[in-house]
């Protein structure tokens, strides 16, 4: 009985240790999961562009931008005209915008009867992200109040989204999420499905050319993303009320371009994997946990270590998400984040001519 056993656990034992697939996934899912966790989930301020208005450069200002531009959590960004702050912070270049008024001295605040007759420091904040927003906030705060007088006063402006919604922040993330589960994920499983049941050889006897079979294959699933993004479109902006400002068009347009991008990812995992089940493991490992982790979608991309941060750029859903961020919340429109649509585009035609190659090759 015991040496029975004995040989079951060997023989499982090894078939484990052949399985070069299982054994990394079982491995380095603990590890990817650590790290990840141990970095990307933070909400701190890390990293945040800070650029300044100032009409006179006191030396109260001088201070002010010397305490700012040694703290590690900001990065000082020069100093602009009142008519750049919007642009700035619509194209992303700067995260707040600090306003010092044309009266502010270094620990004096002109007043009357001791009580200063309005605010000394504005701030300007971009809201479109509430996960750092307030917290830049009151950063921020603190470092200026250590340059300015006891009756300097703050006024703060939360640009795009002044109510702080969630729903402004993770409608975007969400969407990059759905997508990849709906078309990727679902796409690659039905295609091995097709090779694990033996039915794709039949299909491939068909007169029918073997890349139109997958294309056909990929169709519905695509229809289905559409019908999806519609409703998702449609109660983002009729139940949450989450403003589109930059032209329905052109988000849909740019969602389009991801759904096609996720059909190749799909069809580029169905070529690395046998079963279903290391489809779904691949699909989890591939997608699922960088999406929530790297895109920006939860936690924000500057907090991450700078090895995080450039692995980061590979990751298709940190590209759309934060186009459709600045689209739906900023509302600045789709020519404003062309170069996010030119990465989707160029992830998208090499993702698909590897995979189309790699599915020929294995058909030959």
């Amino acid at each position: 009985m015991k040496h029975n056993f004995g040989s079951f656990v060997k023989k499982e034992t090894l078939h484990i240790l052949r399985d070069k697939r299982t054994m990394l996934v079982v491995m380095l899912i603990p590890i990817v999961l650590m790290v990840l966790f141990g970095f990307a989930i933070s909400t701190e301020v890390n990293n945040i562009n800070v650029a300044v208005v100032a009409p006179h450069r006191t030396d109260g200002v001088h201070d002010a931008v010397k305490r700012l531009d040694a703290n590690e959590y900001f990065t000082f960004k020069g100093y602009i005209t009142p008519n750049e702050i919007d642009s700035h912070l619509r194209t992303g270049n700067v995260g707040a915008v600090i306003v010092f008024a044309s009266d502010y001295e270094r620990g004096t605040a002109q007043a009357t009867a001791g009580i200063p007759t309005r605010p000394i420091i504005q701030l300007i904040v971009d809201a479109s992200n509430v996960n750092t927003a307030s917290s830049a906030t009151a950063y921020l705060q603190s470092i200026l109040l250590g340059s300015a007088s006891q009756q300097t006063m703050f006024e703060t402006r939360m640009l795009f989204n002044p109510q702080m919604k969630s729903a402004y922040n993770f409608v975007p993330g969400i969407m990059g999420l759905i997508f990849i589960l709906v078309c990727a994920m679902m796409t690659s499983v039905s295609i091995v499905r097709e090779k694990e049941m033996g039915t794709m050889e039949v299909l491939l006897v068909s007169p029918v050319r073997p890349v139109k079979i997958i294309f056909a294959k990929m169709v519905p699933y695509f229809a289905i993303s559409c019908i999806v993004l519609i409703t998702i479109l449609l109660l983002a902006r009729y139940l949450l009320g989450v403003p589109m400002s930059g032209g329905v068009g052109g988000i849909f347009a740019l969602s389009l371009l991801y759904l096609i991008l996720s059909l190749s990812l799909g069809l580029f995992v169905s070529t690395i994997s046998k079963t279903q089940v290391v489809a779904l493991l691949v699909s989890a490992m591939v997608m699922m946990m960088p999406i929530m982790m790297l895109s920006g979608m939860l936690f924000p991309i500057e907090n991450l270590p700078r090895f995080f941060q450039i692995v980061s750029t590979i990751v298709p859903a940190r590209w759309y998400i934060d186009a459709i961020r600045k689209m739906m919340i900023q509302g600045v429109p789709l020519m404003a984040v062309w170069e996010n649509g030119i990465i989707l585009l160029g992830m998208t035609i090499v993702l698909l001519s590897i995979s189309l190659r790699k599915f020929n090759d294995k058909l030959e």
